[in-house]
């Protein structure tokens, strides 16, 4: 089995082409799964910056056909012709993924370097992916193994430790903004009940700002409150809330926006500076909006330009964990790839010893004496299975385990059986957790 990535994030293209490619994307990998043999696995990463999918293909021979179905199925559900969708991914395979994909986790590759966001983004990205029957054994461990990297450089260094994030910079941006920077006096209404609102109240609130109004045009407003505090908005509600805003928030990434000319008129009578901080990839907000008067619009484009520069030596240490991790996964990975292998010879190797002894117990009977030849016997083919044992997980570590296969059938006739049933193997290890299926 191979793992392989198809990656467009904020580094490469714009922000518009990334969530353009967004569009369907909850559907791509049941979709790619149903429709091409060349995909045995799926997980999709999308969050406000990136849109990422990495795959499990049979063999090196399929990723091509692999990458060709997600493309297709992209196209498709974004509207994207083929051609744009397959120049704005690029592929990875080999150690290029868990390199990657450990980077991203632990921040390093976000436009805030060490935000906390993309860590829990990824562990759901998993667990949707785990609920919908995707995720490949193989993709549930490159998971797992990239939110351990992810917390042990938060554990092991300084990077974000200021709890910096996409919203933090957003808030930071606003308040040098404002005549009154003070949070505790400013109205908010914020648009969304998703994990990405979640974390906008949670920090509003670390700021001191209590007037917060939600607005959700699912109708999941007042759930959202219930838990969180702040006032639930409906579509009469909307109108005076924003009228009287001094920030509003966008977070839904939904299909209905605030278009220039509605919030012209909500705002007529208003005297008040309004901060607009858009933060969601599909624009919750009109970008005509920033040419109100009286109107002061932040997109994620702005965050990124605005985002500190993380100290070097964090950056290094963080770096060096990650590579360190990717390498290890990749040596287990190599070493798991000849079990199949290890577990045919000693199955040959048994049952021709298990054959053996049946012909002893025939002559010899269940003696004392056909006992001790048993003992011996195993004893022997425990001693001659070491060696090849051994060979086969230093060749493996090497990248040649498939010498080991072909030496196996050339000199035994052992054909050596592809693991089965991938895709339950990965519920067994990693039971389904229900509870986060959102990404920001």
């Amino acid at each position: 089995m191979v793992l392989f990535s198809l990656v467009a994030t904020h580094a490469d293209i714009d922000l518009e082409t990334v969530a353009q490619l967004s569009n369907g994307a909850s559907e791509v990998a049941t979709s790619a799964l149903s429709g091409s043999p060349a995909v045995t696995g799926a997980v999709v990463l999308a969050t406000c910056n990136r849109y990422e999918i990495y795959g499990e293909a049979p063999h090196s021979d399929d990723v091509e056909a692999a990458r060709a179905a997600l493309v297709s199925q992209i196209s498709g559900l974004s509207g994207l012709t083929e051609q744009v969708v397959s120049r704005a991914f690029s592929t990875r395979t080999g150690p290029e993924v868990s390199q990657h994909l450990f980077a991203v986790s632990a921040g390093l590759d976000s436009a805030v370097v060490g935000e906390r966001e993309i860590a829990g983004q990824v562990r759901r990205a998993l667990i949707t992916a785990q609920h919908e029957g995707t995720a490949s054994s193989g993709l549930v461990r490159l998971f797992q193994a990239a939110s351990k990297t992810a917390k042990d450089v938060g554990a092991q260094t300084a990077l974000g430790s200021r709890g910096l994030s996409i919203v933090s910079v957003a808030l930071d941006l606003a308040t040098d903004l404002s005549e009154n920077p003070d949070w505790p006096a400013k109205k908010v209404v914020l648009f969304g009940t998703g994990a990405y609102a979640g974390a906008t109240m949670a920090l509003l609130r670390e700021r001191g700002c209590t007037d917060i109004s939600v607005f959700s045009s699912s109708g999941r407003a007042e759930a959202f409150v219930a838990t969180r505090g702040g006032t639930a908005l409906d579509s009469h509600s909307l109108s005076p809330a924003v009228a009287a805003a001094d920030v509003m928030i966008g977070c839904s990434g939904s299909d209905t926006r605030v278009e220039a000319h509605e919030l012209a008129q909500v705002r007529a009578l208003s005297t008040q500076p309004l901060i607009a901080i858009d933060l969601a990839l599909t624009h919750d907000f009109d970008p005509e909006v920033g040419q109100l008067d009286g109107v002061e619009l932040l997109t994620l484009e702005s965050v990124r330009l605005a985002a500190p520069q993380e100290q070097a030596e964090s950056l290094t240490r963080a770096s060096g964990i990650v590579s360190g991790a990717a390498q290890a996964f990749e040596q287990e990975r190599e070493a798991r790839s000849v079990d199949s292998a290890i577990v045919a010879l000693r199955r040959h190797t048994m049952n021709v010893l298990d054959a053996e002894m049946e012909r002893v117990r025939a002559r010899h009977g269940c003696t004392a004496a056909a006992e001790e030849v048993e003992f011996a016997l195993r004893r022997m083919v425990k001693q001659l299975l070491h060696v090849p044992t051994v060979r086969a997980r230093e060749l493996a570590a090497n990248g040649q385990q498939d010498d080991y296969v072909a030496a196996l059938e050339t000199l035994y006739g052992i054909t050596v059986e592809k693991p089965a049933a991938e895709a339950q193997a990965a519920q067994a290890e990693c039971p389904v957790d229900h509870r986060g299926t959102a990404t920001a």
